[in-house]
C-alpha cells in the first residue's frame, strides 16, 4: 500500500507568512533556525518553536474575541 504526503496549502500565499511566523517564534525561545531544512534541530528544540507557535496563535484568538 503506498500513501503519499499532501504538504500543498490550500492557500500557497500562506506559506512565506507562516515561515515567517515560525522564524519569529523560534527567535522568542533562542532557537536559531535556518532558511531550508532544520532536520539537526534536537526533539526539544523543534518543540519549543511548534510551543511558542500555538501559543500565539490561542493569544490572537482570545484577544481578537474581545
Amino acid at each position: 500500500m503506498r500513501t503519499m504526503s499532501n504538504n500543498k496549502s490550500v492557500v500557497p500565499s500562506a506559506r512565506e507568512a507562516l515561515n515567517k511566523f515560525k522564524m519569529e517564534a523560534a527567535t522568542e525561545v533562542g532557537v536559531n533556525l535556518k532558511q531550508g531544512y532544520n532536520g539537526d534541530l534536537t526533539s526539544k528544540q523543534a518543540g519549543s518553536v511548534g510551543g511558542q507557535m500555538v501559543k500565539k496563535m490561542i493569544e490572537a484568538y482570545e484577544n481578537g474575541m474581545k
